[in-house]
């Protein structure tokens, strides 16, 4: 039987019309709307992210003034816990001093990467406030900077250089940890990062250090760029796959009933066949594979 997958609702993001004229209006009940909706879809969290997109455009002092009056009202509205989501140790300041830990769960704070300014702060921060957070394993440090990762192990190493600098300095157990090992868009992954993902799931799941981690992946990213009749079974079947791989949580639009597909649909087995024309063949480059794969994807809706 295919796991279910935890769904942190993401509808509260200017990426979606909703969201984007509640920001704009600054209508609390607006957004305590957005919050009710995905809470009575089963939502297990609610991402709050606030940051512009290209529709509008968002100053950061837009938000950090919000914040103090939002946080609240959807609390008010649910007691679903939220996923703060915002790369600046700012936003998520503001948003925990004004989190209730009284009427909702542990927070989750979204997120901690290798290249993320001001981290020792953030992880004061997840250690004050006794958050969840979660771990952006598909970026690592390396000899003066960071960099993307781009193998299975490279993603491994990452989550567990975080989870033991979460464990040490922030006092966090493996299961207040979401690793998420990056997902990108799969009718434009021409270097294998869909498979990379997956394998790097694989392999944490096998690490006993390791054991009680969640996995949690941008899902609404997946299909990006796909002919949108397909676009929802594509997400869907993406969470078959992966969910055998361990992936247990997943932002993602509630609206669009994000759960997996049975094992023999379809659109599941094409997705599966098209991620093996990925892999590598003896003396090939990864370019290849990937343009390979490409095409196999595209042959799934045509």
């Amino acid at each position: 039987m295919t796991p279910r997958v935890g769904i942190i609702g993401d509808l509260i993001n200017s990426a979606y019309a909703r969201a984007r004229n509640a920001f704009k209006a600054r209508s609390l009940e607006g957004y305590q709307a957005l919050a009710r909706s995905q809470a009575a879809q089963g939502s297990a969290y609610l991402d709050v992210n606030l940051d512009g997109t290209q529709q509008i455009q968002v100053r950061q002092q837009e938000m950090l003034a919000f914040l103090p009056d939002l946080i609240p009202a959807l609390q008010e509205a649910t007691s679903v816990p939220l996923c703060i989501d915002n790369p600046s140790v700012h936003y998520h300041r503001v948003a925990l001093e004004h989190y209730d830990r009284a009427k909702s769960g542990a927070p989750i704070v979204n997120s901690v990467a290798a290249s993320r300014e001001y981290l020792p702060e953030m992880l004061e921060l997840v250690q004050t406030h006794d958050t969840n957070v979660v771990v952006m394993a598909s970026e690592r440090f390396v000899d003066g900077g960071t960099a993307q990762c781009l193998s299975p192990a490279d993603v491994h190493a990452a989550a567990r250089y975080f989870v033991e600098l979460l464990a040490v300095k922030a006092g966090r157990r493996t299961d207040q940890i979401f690793v998420d090992p990056g997902l990108a868009p799969v009718g434009a992954d021409t270097y294998g990062l869909v498979n990379i993902g997956l394998d790097a799931m694989r392999l944490i799941r096998a690490d006993p250090d390791l054991f009680g981690v969640h996995f949690t992946v941008g899902l609404s990213n997946f299909a990006w760029g796909t002919p949108k009749h397909i676009r929802h079974d594509l997400e869907k079947a993406y969470l078959t796959i992966a969910s055998k791989a361990g992936l247990d949580f997943a932002i993602a639009n509630p609206d669009h009933d994000p759960v997996p597909l049975p094992d023999d649909h379809d659109v599941v087995r094409k997705l599966q066949e098209a991620l093996d024309q990925g892999r590598m063949q003896d003396g090939e480059d990864r370019e290849t594979a990937g343009f390979r794969q490409a095409e196999a994807v595209m042959r799934i809706w045509d």
